[in-house]
């Protein structure tokens, strides 16, 4: 594998950003949602909760959770099924240029294309906390925050590529994409929250089940950060305090995205390598 071949994709593939928009449409999705909860939270609205700094970042946070999968996941799902409709992969396949070139450097466009918004929204974030609110930035949360969203960015865009290389037909492509996220957000809670009801499970397992869900993962590095105690989560959240650590449950809940992101990555580059890209 060759550098400066994997360069080239990368440049192309900025090309193709550029002209799509799909980056200045992802940079007013964070402004528009940063903006929404600033304004609101200048209020300061007893009714509706906000009292300040700290609430806007809470449920901004919790907002950007939610969506960050289905960034990642619609930036990357498409990309093989389009390129192979539209006659761009045959193109770039007859050309000297290895897949695995022309995979790592889609990988590497589009995982930063979606990390570096958030560098520059953290940086926005700590202006704004002066100007709006006249209080010092918070930077062990918007740290906390970067580290729950680059984990998610890395297992959803895994996933985002594993179906973009098993899936050749670009409407099944979009379902599966669909269904990804909703089983992600969705129905895991709600999975979660039967068995709870339906048997009596000790707190270990509890959270052995919510950390498998990579986007639980980052809510538990978000409320450990917003609530040392995690009072919020009852038994659990004594368990991980006192049994687990912030420490450890910073490395679980960090690592296992990671290693979600990793492995899916490897399988999609692997069958990449081996299936007919063409037909």
């Amino acid at each position: 594998m060759r550098l400066d071949r994997v360069l080239r994709i990368v440049r192309l593939d900025l090309a193709e950003v550029r002209r799509s928009r799909w980056m200045t449409v992802t940079l007013a999705v964070y402004g528009i949602l940063l903006g929404v909860f600033l304004l609101v939270g200048m209020r300061e609205s007893a009714i509706l909760g906000f009292t300040g700094l700290g609430r806007v970042l809470l449920n901004f946070s919790n907002a950007l959770v939610l969506l960050l999968p289905l960034l990642a996941l619609s930036v990357t799902a498409q990309i093989i099924p389009r390129a192979r409709e539209d006659g761009t992969l045959e193109m770039l396949m007859s050309q000297p240029l290895s897949r695995g070139e022309y995979f790592v450097g889609l990988a590497l466009t589009r995982m930063s294309l979606l990390i570096i918004p958030l560098l520059i929204l953290a940086g926005a974030m700590a202006v704004l906390a002066g100007w709006a609110f006249g209080e010092p930035a918070p930077w062990a949360y918007l740290g906390s925050l970067l580290l729950a969203s680059i984990t998610l960015i890395i297992a959803f865009v895994g996933i985002g590529l594993l179906i973009s290389t098993t899936c050749r037909n670009s409407a099944r492509t979009l379902i599966y994409t669909l269904a990804a996220w909703v089983i992600g957000v969705a129905l895991l809670d709600f999975a979660l929250i039967g068995v709870m009801l339906q048997w009596r499970i000790n707190p270990q397992t509890i959270f052995t089940l919510a950390a498998l869900n990579p986007i639980q993962d980052a809510r538990l590095i978000l409320l450990s950060s917003a609530d040392p105690e995690l009072s919020i989560l009852g038994p659990v959240g004594f368990y991980l305090t006192n049994r687990l650590g912030t420490t450890w449950l910073y490395i679980i809940c960090a690592g296992w995205p990671t290693i979600v992101g990793i492995a899916t990555t490897a399988l999609a580059y692997s069958h990449f390598k081996r299936t007919d890209l063409l037909g």
